[in-house]
């Protein structure tokens, strides 16, 4: 197999009123006439991971009962039995490619067989399609969909805030939804059939990236960015009275209703400056918490707080573990939870803490005070009250082995799902960049011991597929993948040890190898030219992928591009991305290059499989 249709199109994804109820099954495709009958059975090849997990969902009252979603790879639940996650949204086909995109997911706790999904991956013209609200009653086996007047944004800056849908948890026919790009708050009271919006909620939010991008993706208004709801304001039967709303503007960021949204107010007294990531209520106590940050991430974040309102007293409290006044202070937060059996017992994330790792606290007592999971012991080592075993999921130290205080694997990057398991003080789930994290031993963290933190992310795959290739002999298949460059899977149903080496592609975009001696592959792809300045954005492979090396490269090359092998091995012809490149070759394994003629800069080329000159 030369390319991948499927690759084809994830590398599109990866580029980084009343509402009419739409139904869709999948039609098998007819089938060309010289096709052969042999049957195909479709599963995922492993990798475990390998991108970002925004949001993790647990079920409030049915033990076990998990969800995640993802930014370009769909929608997951757990599986206790097996240890591994379902993917749900693997049905959504090529013609409305964005669903992949899951900006929020809402578990019923009243019907926990209900699940919905807002789905749809870019608010720009990236994504032709609009966004929609999934809706499932057999926990997302199948699903119906209602279309949605505006997109949604499951891979815009600002996804990792949330959850954006909340199902009232005394009334679970009704549903919220706080919408991106000024599209407001909305609400269903059909269990997702139809929507319409609450035309009194009073602000749509104001906050955006960068303004002056021309582009629409770091320009969008974040807009609403959380609903959550008191359980302890209503009766089984009765909506629920007490509603609180995230709004991305950074001087009116917590809203509230009282009357089970017929009025709504902008919380007196509350806390400004900054944008409340998270919003999580204690019912118990009767406390709403939220966690902040100077932007919406998921990149960067650099100030932040954590407050506390006291639903009765309507007292605002700073109980920040390091607060944004410090000169300690390099980060804001995110991944805020609760412990339901304790409530008293809540975490908080680093939203993004890159150096040299991210920072997780915990407090029992309400806040009042914390402990780190990593302290340092006399610069720059670490006092840490965790360890991590990554044996089932190898390639997460990246190949790298850095200078302490840095180490690999990181505890995580990017953590703005941060989730304790209501039924089990011991389980905690987090996201990262590249997987789920999580340990089954947590209370150790009280009583002085060392908890394990393993992955649990098998069965989630969402990679940025940008070429495959399944050479006739050696391994089965070759990937070149966005973010994670890409890996040689000699066991389609195995991790595969470590992404390619040597040199290291952030993405790789491009591979090929010659037919007639299989063994033979080139790849191109992307890093920070600037961090790597004597580095190549080619490489060739003489054993199958096993082993890389470097070739050469024209001056001024700062992306992959394309690249072919020719039938027999010899020359390689490539098509840098950098706009204007000319397309080269090399006879050789790129140890030099001379511009080919007659070909367009920036053409996507590819090689004859039998003639060797023939491109």
């Amino acid at each position: 197999m030369r390319r991948s249709l499927a690759g084809a199109a994830a590398a599109a994804l990866a580029a980084t009123a009343a509402a009419v109820v739409v139904q869709f099954a999948a039609a098998p495709a007819t089938p060309a006439a010289a096709a052969s009958a042999e049957p195909y059975s479709w599963k995922n090849v492993r990798i475990d991971g390998g991108g970002f997990v925004p949001g993790i969902v647990f079920n409030q009252t049915e033990k076990n009962l998990i969800y995640a979603r993802t930014d370009i790879g769909g929608a997951y639940r757990w599986e206790q039995s097996t240890q591994s996650w379902t993917p749900l949204l693997d049905w959504v086909g090529a013609d409305r490619w964005g669903w992949n995109g899951v900006v929020s997911l809402a578990t019923d706790p009243v019907q926990t067989n209900r699940v919905y999904a807002a789905v749809g991956m870019y608010t720009n013209d990236w994504d032709p399609n609009n966004g929609a609200i999934l809706r499932s009653t057999d926990k997302g086996a199948t699903w119906q969909a209602t279309a949605l007047p505006f997109k949604n944004g499951g891979n815009m800056p600002g996804r990792g805030m949330g959850e954006r849908l909340a199902v009232d948890p005394n009334r679970n026919s009704i549903v919220y939804y706080g919408a991106e790009g000024g599209n407001g708050l909305w609400r269903s009271t059909d269990y997702g059939v139809t929507w319409a919006r609450v035309t009194n909620f009073p602000n749509v939010g104001n906050y955006r990236a960068d303004p002056n991008d021309s582009s629409g993706y770091q320009s969008q208004n974040q807009g609403l960015t959380w609903v959550s709801f008191d359980k302890s304001t209503g009766t089984p039967g009765a909506a629920t009275q007490t509603v609180y709303v995230g709004v991305a503007d950074k001087q009116n960021p917590v809203y509230r209703s009282t009357d089970g949204g017929a009025t709504w107010e902008r919380i007196p007294g509350q806390p400004t400056g900054y944008l409340a990531h998270k919003g999580v209520v204690d019912p118990v106590g009767g406390y709403l918490y939220i966690a902040t940050s100077d932007t919406g991430g998921p990149y960067d974040g650099g100030k932040g707080d954590v407050w506390k309102f006291n639903r009765a007293t309507g007292a605002w409290t700073r109980i920040s573990p390091v607060p944004s006044s410090s000169a300690d202070a390099y980060f804001g937060y995110s991944g805020l939870t609760i412990d339901r059996q304790r409530p008293n017992t809540l975490m908080v994330a680093t939203q993004v803490s890159w150096w040299p790792d991210a920072i997780f606290w915990r407090s029992t007592d309400g806040g009042a005070t914390w402990t780190r999971i990593w302290d340092f012991a006399g610069y720059p080592d670490r006092t840490k009250k965790y360890t991590m075993d990554i044996s089932s999921v190898p390639w997460l130290t990246f190949g790298t082995n850095p200078a302490p205080p840095e180490e690999s694997p990181k505890l995580g990057w990017m953590n703005e799902s941060l989730e304790i398991d209501p039924f089990d003080s011991n389980r905690m789930m987090y996201g990262t960049g590249a997987t789920i994290y999580g340990t089954t031993e947590l209370t150790k963290w009280d009583t002085g011991g060392q908890f394990t933190v393993r992955p649990m992310v098998r069965g989630l795959e969402e990679t940025a597929v940008l070429d495959l290739v399944s050479p006739p002999s050696g391994a089965p298949l070759v990937s070149a993948l966005g973010d994670i460059g890409g890996f040689r899977h000699t066991d389609l149903d195995a991790v595969p040890p470590m992404m390619f080496t040597q040199p290291t592609f952030t993405s790789t975009t491009s591979l090929d190898y010659a037919e007639a001696k299989p063994a033979v592959l080139v790849r191109a792809g992307n890093f920070t030219d600037a961090d790597r300045p004597n580095d190549s954005h080619v490489a060739f492979s003489t054993d199958g992928g096993a082993n890389w090396f470097q070739g050469g490269e024209p001056s001024g090359i700062n992306s992959g591009g394309t690249v072919a092998a020719s039938a027999d091995g010899s020359q390689f012809v490539w098509a840098p991305g950098d706009a204007g490149q000319p397309v080269v070759r090399s006879v050789g394994f790129g140890t030099s290059w001379t511009a080919a003629t007659g070909i367009p800069a920036n053409a996507v080329v590819e090689s004859d499989r039998v003639n060797p000159n023939r491109f």
